[in-house]
């Protein structure tokens, strides 16, 4: 799976409205004094119209880098 290009087509459906480590999957970790960069995640649901084979499910909790095009 590491690697691999995967070419979906799909849509954005919502835009969560929380963003930060409250929100996120990976709170951020605060040492005694150590300066921690709070990296924001925003949920996006995107559902995919295009581009997935039904005999090969895809796996969950992987991460992307998506191209979004605005119309």
């Amino acid at each position: 799976m590491p690697g691999q290009i995967w070419r979906l087509e799909g849509h954005i459906d919502s835009i969560q409205q929380g963003s930060g480590s409250r929100f996120s999957a990976f709170p951020s970790e605060n040492a005694t004094g150590n300066f921690v960069k709070i990296v924001q995640r925003v949920p996006v649901k995107i559902v995919i119209d295009k581009g997935l084979d039904p005999n090969k499910p895809m796996p969950l909790g992987l991460s992307v880098e998506p191209k979004v095009t605005v119309e």
